[in-house]
């Protein structure tokens, strides 16, 4: 079963920003999309114009059919995409629900050489954006903790804020062309 979460209002802004919360762990020992493929989502959060929606899988057993609504609903969703880190939605997406989705804009700094990934909560606070009640500080592991523990309500909560913040990045700074994804596919003999 899934929790949703809606609501309607005038986000002001063209597209579709998608937020996945996960569980699992990275393949590090990959460069291409591969490192995505034990992470599957269990939270997945959209913010168009017209409405923020959440679904949340109640628990493991509900994963699955939280795959097939990302799917069903991937067909509705209006263009351009964006997300913060568009590699991770890309990899995660493909491998767990094997949607081969490319988006436009990515809402992260670029990584400069020698530079760290900007962390969401670093664009926050230099943008000065609202932090949106966000039960965990903008910290995706406690998210994928409560998730674990039941506290759904908090996780859906997390993913909430994360999709306005995002919003709120995208109208205050914009986005940058994401990097590709090298997406791993087996050669069939």
């Amino acid at each position: 079963m899934l929790l949703i979460y809606s609501e309607k209002n005038d986000f002001s802004f063209n597209g579709t920003i998608i937020d996945l919360e996960t569980i699992g762990d990275f393949c590090r020992q990959y460069n291409d999309s591969r490192c995505y493929r034990n992470i599957t989502p269990t939270i997945f959060g959209y913010i168009n114009k017209d409405a923020l929606n959440v679904f949340c899988a109640k628990t493991e057993s509900d994963i699955e059919e939280l795959k097939e609504k990302i799917k069903e609903i991937f067909l509705q969703l209006k263009r351009p995409f964006y997300a913060y880190n568009c590699c991770f939605e890309i990899g995660v997406l493909f491998h767990s629900c094997g949607l081969n989705v490319s988006f436009e804009g990515d809402l992260m700094k670029e990584k400069k050489p020698g530079v760290k990934w900007e962390k969401k909560e670093e664009a926050v606070v230099e943008l000065n954006v609202s932090k949106y009640d966000d039960p965990f500080n903008g910290d995706g592991v406690e998210c994928l903790i409560a998730w674990q523990k039941g506290d759904l309500e908090k996780a859906i909560k997390h993913n909430r804020s994360c999709l306005l913040k995002e919003r709120d990045i995208l109208i205050k700074r914009g986005y940058r062309n994401p990097e590709p994804l090298q997406l791993f596919r087996r050669k069939i003999r």
